[in-house]
């Protein structure tokens, strides 16, 4: 285990929104008034000050009703702790914990899905024997189509405005800052998750201050029917509330003079794999190892703990697993000594906000000193060293620490302890800022297992044998991917058509990976991007060659992906035939029709639109979670690694790199398997990227004079990461080296790139590392195909690479297999590794004319058409960069390096 500063961080700031309390003193009297049981209230919205955030009045539409309240509850937080117009430090990461589809995603894709609903409705009443229907029926479709249009909303910003990453990037922009912006998904445990990352990082120094934010909102029906179907109560599960933490190093917080509610001491999320269907523990052991693995980090004693606040849902018996685990080690303290409480009974258990929900509310009772009445309808604390309090009771004299312990969907638990905090200085008093020394060279991260996914490349040896003979997979889409009778308008800019039908899709696997017992039902229930990371993670595992040395730690499973999947939106779609219906019905050449013979159409055109017909089961939520796909590699594998996924827009597999070596290098876990996956090619993102324009009208031809946009493409990527010197002392092949990673939001724009936040990316991965610029030799550039985007990329590249006197070689895997947006870094990570091993330039293709407005000569770089020999420098490993950025302004470099077990020797010891 590497050594670690554990240094308490001070939570500065507190902001929450509940649908009876709009701040946190608000919300403290709502936690300690009488109990009226959880409500099925909504958050409103309607108030929210969209001027104070900078959103033009045109992308109002386009925003989710959950990035309006995140907004909100940011701009509360940061008031709160004495920054509501300036920045609480130069790196301030952003950091959001979310569930399940946003009000946007949903009316975005039942507008596309509607398309086909439109044609039913037009081929049913073209065959109605009633003449009053079959003579308009050409017509229908186009008007439907136009009606749902106006009814749910589209605008050309829809597919930015969409994503759960715009949340923490419009935050950034908002409030100027510069940090990682980065949304997180794993399930209830997704607090945790985003708590834990922001400890790590404020603790290795990679952040000076981190927002952290977690929201739940509950849109739609088909979510409570599938938490149904797993025997989970939506009216419990499901309560809308969102709350917001700033946090500081306490060394920070105590110099800046801040207002502290109380310091994390420490944090801790284990996950206890089960194949099978997502469920929660219910094995006391588990809440156990957790409980007493952190007071054993901390060096605190149960004893010393005067509250435990208890997230989790009302389910008897995961509540007598927790209790019996947490009894377990807090069995030195006299029964009953130990107030027990928890917010689920009293607010509802708001899923990805419950943790969150619950740190505030035990930070408000040590601030002040007061334990809350804690109504826990699950739970049995006779013979417990637990207790409810009935009422509001002054905080035990002789107790100084708190305590959260959480369960979550898919068998995670998590465990903080918390302090009060006193602070000697006036609240908020300006002072210069805290000097701190730079931080040693931290240690590298090994490669020691790869697989990967794409079009015309069913594994990673097949797309590196793609790339080296220079043959791309750019072809026109096949007619189960783009339908272009509903979806293809070439040469047209619409709202409802995309002007494009060239991607790389990718094929995927029709049963699962033979080593698994996963049932047929199961697999059907499977997004197909599930389907494709389980394969690529069989073979990621099986390079590795030692997966049983795994079973043995501790680690995490982090992907990146959207954080919809395509399935939960399709779903959803279909489960909203109503609403189609009531829309169909109104239009006027319906409307004026007698009511059984529009009722007969519409149940007709129904009973043709709904392709899913089976009875939802227990697995059928699964397949809906982008932290399935994490999850399933996770429990399949029988790993104890908690399973999450990332969106950090088009950068969120290096944002899931980066999240992986911050645990590696803080001793959180002993290793990770990370990386991204996305199907791009689908109907859906191809209609909302035409709306903005941002797809070729031929193919992607990155750094071409041609280049108008890139090309969608399907793909998966992931890498079994460890810390070099466990690496070496376990045995494992290592197959190249991460030395640094770099991220920053450039705070300026949701949409265009920016020269300067990437020069910052580059320039803060360059910081972790003793080599500079000139001593790299090959970028693996994000390579978008859009004039502006390869414009900013390479004239940031100069900005940082330029002055050398060896070429830097410049190239890009979107030009073989399209943009594969959450997977783009993953592929570009993947034929940088295989390159370096094979001492190969991977070429770009499809470059005829290179663009003359691009500063190449300014670095000076090359940019190879064919492959070619990657010489060997003497004294030095061959290293390369690899750059991904994304909507948001979100930028990230990575920095990778050839392993040569002479030269790093003495690095690892």
């Amino acid at each position: 285990m590497p050594h670690f500063d554990r240094e308490p961080i001070t939570i500065t700031g507190i902001a929450c929104l509940h649908p009876e309390a709009a701040g946190a003193d608000e919300y403290w009297k709502l936690l300690t008034r009488p109990a009226t049981g959880a409500g099925q209230q909504r958050l409103n919205d309607a108030d929210i000050d969209l001027a104070r955030f900078g959103i033009p009045p045109a992308q109002r539409g386009s925003i989710s009703r959950l990035q309006l309240l995140m907004l909100e509850a940011a701009h509360r937080c940061l008031a709160d702790a004495g920054y509501p117009a300036r920045s609480p430090a130069e790196r301030t990461d952003v950091i959001v914990g979310t569930c399940f589809g946003s009000d946007r995603q949903y009316a975005n894709a039942l507008r596309i899905e509607g398309a086909r609903y439109a044609r039913h409705l037009g081929q049913v009443a073209a065959l109605d024997p009633d003449d009053r229907i079959s003579g308009r029926a050409a017509q229908l479709p186009a008007q439907l189509r136009a009606r749902l249009t106006e009814r749910l909303g589209a605008s050309p910003h829809d597919r930015v405005g969409e994503m759960a990453s715009a949340i923490p990037a419009r935050i950034a922009t908002a409030f100027r800052l510069t940090g990682r912006t980065i949304a997180v998904e794993s399930t209830d445990a997704s607090s945790f998750v985003a708590l834990r990352h922001a400890v790590d990082s404020l603790r290795a120094g990679t952040a000076e201050a981190v927002l952290v934010l977690a929201g739940q909102c509950r849109e739609g029906e088909l979510i409570g029917e599938m938490l149904a179907a797993k025997g989970l109560s939506a009216t419990d599960m499901l309560a809308e509330g969102v709350v917001a933490l700033l946090l500081k190093r306490r060394s920070s917080a105590l110099h800046d003079g801040d207002r502290g509610y109380a310091s994390i001491l420490e944090c801790r999320v284990r996950h206890d794999p089960h194949p099978g269907v997502l469920r929660y523990a219910t094995e006391a052991e588990q809440y156990y190892r957790v409980a007493d693995e952190t007071h054993a980090a901390a060096s605190i004693a149960p004893e010393a703990v005067g509250y435990v606040d208890w997230v989790g849902p009302s389910i008897p018996a995961v509540t007598a697993a927790g209790v019996g685990g947490l009894g377990k080690v807090f069995g030195a303290a006299a029964p009953g000594s130990v107030g027990f409480g928890g917010t689920g009974d009293r607010l509802g258990h708001g899923f990805a906000n419950a943790g969150l929900a619950s740190i505030a509310k035990t930070a408000l009772a040590l601030d002040h000193r007061a334990l809350p009445p804690g109504p826990l309808r699950s739970a049995d604390l006779a013979a417990t060293p637990f207790r409810l309090a009935d009422d509001l009771e002054r905080w035990p004299a002789d107790a100084r620490y708190a305590a959260v312990c959480g369960t979550a969907l898919g068998g995670t638990a998590s465990y903080l302890l918390l302090e009060g905090y006193e602070c000697p200085s006036p609240r908020h008093r300006p002072r210069p800022a805290l000097v701190r020394s730079a931080p040693a060279t931290p240690e590298a991260i090994a490669i020691v297992g790869f697989g990967g996914a794409f079009a015309d490349a069913p594994d990673a040896t097949a797309f590196w044998h793609n790339i080296r003979s220079g043959r791309d997979s750019l072809r026109q889409l096949p007619d189960d991917v783009l339908d272009r009778d509903l979806y293809l308008a070439q040469g047209a800019l619409t709202l409802t058509h995309s002007y494009c039908a060239v991607g790389a899709a990718a094929s995927i696997p029709e049963r699962p990976p033979a080593s698994l017992p996963i049932t047929p039902r199961r697999y059907q229930a499977m997004d197909r991007a599930q389907r494709l990371a389980l394969s690529v993670a069989e073979e990621t595992l099986a390079r590795y060659g030692r997966r049983h040395t795994l079973c043995a730690g501790d680690g995490t499973v982090v992907l990146g992906s959207t954080l919809s999947l395509s399935r939960e939106r399709s779903l959803n779609a279909e489960r909203s035939v109503g609403k189609l219906a009531d829309i169909a019905a109104a239009l006027d050449d319906m409307a004026d029709l007698p009511g059984g013979v529009r009722d007969r159409i519409l149940e007709q055109v129904g009973e043709q639109y709904v392709t899913w017909r089976a009875p939802v089961t227990p697995a059928d939520l699964d397949g809906c979670l982008a932290s399935g796909v994490a999850a399933l590699a996770a429990n399949e594998f029988r790993l104890s690694a908690v399973p999450l996924a990332i969106e950090a827009a088009c950068a969120s597999t290096q944002a899931a790199i980066d999240y992986a070596i911050t645990a590696l290098r803080a001793g959180s876990v002993d290793y990770a398997i990370a990386g991204g996956v996305e199907l791009a090619c689908n109907p859906r993102d191809l209609v909302l990227c035409s709306a903005l324009g941002m797809l070729s009208r031929s193919r992607i031809t990155p750094f071409d004079v041609e280049a108008d946009g890139f090309s969608p493409g399907d793909g998966c990527a992931m890498f079994v990461l460890k810390r070099l010197s466990d690496a070496r002392r376990d045995g494992d092949e290592i197959h190249g080296l991460i030395r640094g990673i770099g991220a920053a939001n450039d705070a300026k724009s949701c949409i265009a790139p920016d020269v300067d936040g990437q020069v910052l990316a580059m320039r803060r991965a360059f910081g972790q590392v003793e080599f500079e610029p000139a001593e790299v030799d090959y970028l693996e550039a994000h390579g978008t195909g859009t004039r502006v985007g390869d414009r900013v990329e390479i004239t940031a590249a100069a900005k940082v690479y330029g002055g050398r006197v060896q070429p830097l070689v410049i190239g890009t895997a979107k030009s073989f297999i399209g943009h594969t947006f959450a997977a783009a870094g993953a592929a570009g990570l993947l034929r940088t590794l295989q390159a370096m091993r094979a001492e190969t330039f991977p070429p770009t293709v499809n470059l005829h004319t290179r663009n003359p407005e691009l500063p190449l000569d300014q670095i000076p770089a090359v940019l190879p058409t064919v492959a070619a020999p990657w010489p060997a420098v003497p004294g030095r490993p061959r290293r390369a960069g690899v750059s991904s950025f994304g909507t948001g302004g979100i930028n990230y470099h990575l920095l990778v390096e050839e392993y040569q077990e002479d030269c790093h020797r003495d690095r690892a010891s």
